[in-house]
């Protein structure tokens, strides 16, 4: 994979996010009075990004984008393609630079690979589990505050996809709206009415009453929600044609598989994002004032 998914998913809003995190992840280091102190401005550094397990790497576009925060020229020399899965021990990235710039910025650049490819990594692995199937798996809003469109971008180099980025790309309806409005069939209508063009409507059933209140509306997608095996079986019935499908909640690597068999056309799960372990990397200095 080459950075073309990077700058097509960082376009627009997502990008300007993207940016300002940067600049904030720096700015809360404040200034790193150590290397100032020990180095001086021409010195220059060489290190390594060496991976300490085996993992799927996300996130090598954001080096050079991290160094390159205070107009000080870097050298960026990536080993693997983003995407890759990597042994331990894999060189994944050379860089030469200032040692004082490299050395403020080895945490910044490390937490971000190490995070997005720690979801790259387990979102491959439920990827796995859905080959030779007709399931789309999705993620969810479950995401860092900040860090919504880099995790979804993690999601996507792990090989799923993205359900909504935000509230305005699709319109869900959830029981408090539903209680709200007095019905699934009400809610729509009122939506429908309210919005000239209005957005996809996906609707969170509970039982399987909603599912058919929910198929009747015509709407794009109907998720059901926290359904035993059984109740899906049943509920994916009431489904006609033309209207997508959607399991979600207590998915886990130990039953995606089974689930996905009784046939709905995306799983979505949250633990992509909230609950990836970091993939464990190393940025090791071989020079130092050379």
């Amino acid at each position: 994979m080459t950075t073309e998914l990077f700058e097509k998913h960082f376009q627009a809003e997502a990008r300007m996010f993207m940016l300002a995190l940067i600049r904030i992840a720096l700015a809360e280091d404040g200034p790193d009075l150590t290397a100032q102190g020990l180095f001086g401005e021409d010195e220059m550094a060489q290190a390594q990004i060496i991976a300490k397990q085996s993992t799927v790497v996300a996130g090598l576009p954001l080096i050079p984008l991290i160094l390159e925060f205070g107009d000080v020229k870097c050298n960026v020399h990536l080993n693997v393609d983003e995407g890759d899965r990597v042994s331990e021990g894999t060189m994944i990235a050379a860089i030469q630079g200032p040692a004082a710039h490299l050395l403020k910025a080895e945490r910044v650049i490390m937490n971000f690979i190490c995070h997005l490819s720690g979801i790259a990594e387990l979102t491959s692995r439920y990827v796995a589990e859905l080959q030779g199937t007709g399931t789309t798996l999705l993620d969810t809003r479950k995401t860092t505050p900040g860090l919504r469109y880099l995790e979804k971008y993690a999601v996507c180099v792990g090989g799923g996809q993205n359900h909504r980025k935000n509230l305005a790309e699709m319109l869900m309806l959830k029981d408090n709206h539903i209680d709200r409005a007095g019905s699934i069939t009400q809610a729509v209508s009122t939506l429908r009415n309210t919005y000239a063009q209005c957005p996809p409507i996906e609707v969170e059933c509970r039982t399987l009453e909603e599912v058919k209140e929910a198929s009747a509306c015509d709407i794009q997608r109907i998720m059901l929600d926290n359904m035993s095996p059984e109740m899906i079986t049943e509920a994916l019935t009431l489904v006609p044609d033309g209207i997508e499908s959607e399991v979600s909640g207590n998915i886990s690597l130990a039953n995606i598989k089974s689930i996905c068999q009784l046939g709905p056309d995306f799983i979505s799960v949250g633990k992509l994002t909230h609950s990836a372990p970091a993939s464990d990397f190393s940025m090791q200095f071989l020079a130092l004032g050379a």
